[in-house]
């Protein structure tokens, strides 16, 4: 059975935790997600990400049994290639989608972060879980959070430790839909579909804009904007739908909608 199951549908991709029931980010796992990015990472078909997992939770972050047997080098290079990897997922350029039950936490709460958009169903639970062995959370999560909802709340979670349900998760804007545990799948879904059939040239721009926001600020985000107007002008997503939207403006009308090719 592999640790990850990886599917490319057309222009839809998936991929599935499959470690139940904790799903721990140990080496199969890791290695089955960074054979996934980087086949994404070198093809140019893909319009839409959904990460789910199998079993009653989504994962419980980094398996430690094998922390006390290395030497600290060799721990501070295994941290360094779960960065990698998890830079790979969220530097993707189209929507992610992260569908998550039961516990999310340690690592598997960092890897959802990376995501664009996050599905919990309300048996969902996220937190921080590394400082309760004297870690912390090594795979970008505090900033992460912190990016999300603010340092407030980042840092409290890191230092205490707690497990937030989805419903309180969502109330701060952690995550952006909650739903039954039946609806999970089909909620997730309906992101996929609708994002992966949108204007997915103008989505990594979006993405592109919003990280430079976090690393360097909003001037530094401006200051690329007449290079990514250049290139986004050029996209059959944006051409290929223009004549339609002018007559639209000019009849005084709503534009309708368009059907995009990601191109």
């Amino acid at each position: 059975m592999a640790a990850v199951e990886f599917e490319h549908d057309g222009d839809i991709a998936r991929i599935t935790l499959n470690s139940p029931p904790q799903n721990r980010l140990g080496n199969a796992l890791v290695q089955g997600l960074t054979a996934a990015m980087m086949d994404l990472a070198e093809r140019d078909d893909t319009r839409a990400l959904l990460l789910c997992a199998n079993g009653p939770d989504f994962s419980w972050g980094g398996d430690i049994r094998n922390w006390k047997d290395i030497s600290h080098q060799a721990f501070g290079e295994t941290i360094a290639q779960g960065l990698q990897l998890t830079n790979m997922f969220e530097d993707l350029p189209f929507p992610t989608i992260v569908a998550v039950q039961g516990q999310c936490s340690g690592g598997g709460f960092e890897l959802a972060l990376r995501g664009d958009i996050i599905v919990a169903s309300t048996d969902a639970r996220f937190g921080h879980t590394e400082a309760t062995i004297g870690a912390f959370t090594l795979l970008g999560g505090v900033q992460r959070v912190a990016d999300r909802i603010g340092r407030t709340r980042a840092l409290q979670w890191a230092y205490t430790a707690e497990m937030v349900d989805a419903a309180d998760a969502f109330d701060i804007g952690l995550i952006n839909e909650v739903v039954p545990p039946e609806k999970l799948e089909k909620a997730s879904n309906a992101w996929l579909q609708k994002l992966g059939s949108g204007a997915t040239r103008a989505h990594a721009v979006h993405k592109n804009l919003l990280r430079t926001w976090s690393t360097a600020g909003v001037k530094a985000a401006d200051a690329l904007i007449p290079k990514l107007a250049e290139q986004i002008h050029a996209s059959a997503d944006l051409q290929d739908n223009l004549e339609d939207a002018i007559e639209a403006v000019v009849a005084g009308e709503q534009r309708p909608h368009f059907v995009f090719k990601g191109k």
